[in-house]
């Protein structure tokens, strides 16, 4: 027990000894230990400030790229229109082109149809004639193979003329 109780000597030595320690402490480890902590604040101030203006970077490029966004969206969205309109434009200019090449085309047809008609009608006609002058050769023929017929049929003419 002569250890745990507390004797003036040991004491005296125990402060001897803690007074040089914390001299020797003071002169040697103090300095460096705090220039460290306080260079190990600053740098983590130097990262905070530089998580900071990252993190302001970031928010800034998020806006960023929000924008790029709704302006390309916008972009994508007039180009779309754009080639709707010039789809629907073709496709009305295709259409009216069709109908007026379908109308011309109907109107050459008809005028052919009209000219075939008039030719096929015309050859009709010169088939009716050339066949009217055979039937009637045929029939003054018979009627005049016969002297006495034509004697009989120039004098019913000649009745049937009165001279005035």
């Amino acid at each position: 027990m002569d250890l745990v109780t507390p004797n003036i000597g040991l004491v005296f030595w125990t402060t001897v000894c803690f007074a040089i320690l914390i001299f020797l402490l003071g002169k040697f480890a103090w300095k460096p230990i705090l220039a460290a902590i306080s260079e190990r604040e600053k740098s983590i101030e130097s990262a905070l400030s530089m998580a900071e203006a990252a993190k302001d970077e970031m928010a800034r490029l998020t806006s960023e790229n929000d924008e790029l966004l709704k302006q390309a969206r916008i972009e994508r969205d007039l180009i779309l229109r754009e080639a709707r309109q010039m789809k629907d434009h073709i496709i009305n200019e295709a259409k009216t082109s069709a109908q007026t090449e379908g109308a011309r085309m109907i109107e050459i047809a008809r005028i052919e149809i009209d000219n075939q008609k008039a030719i096929a009608m015309a050859d009709v006609k010169n088939q009716v004639a050339t066949l009217s002058i055979e039937i009637a050769e045929k029939i003054l023929r018979k009627q005049f193979e016969d002297q006495k017929k034509q004697d009989q049929l120039v004098t019913d003419l000649l009745k049937e003329v009165n001279l005035k």
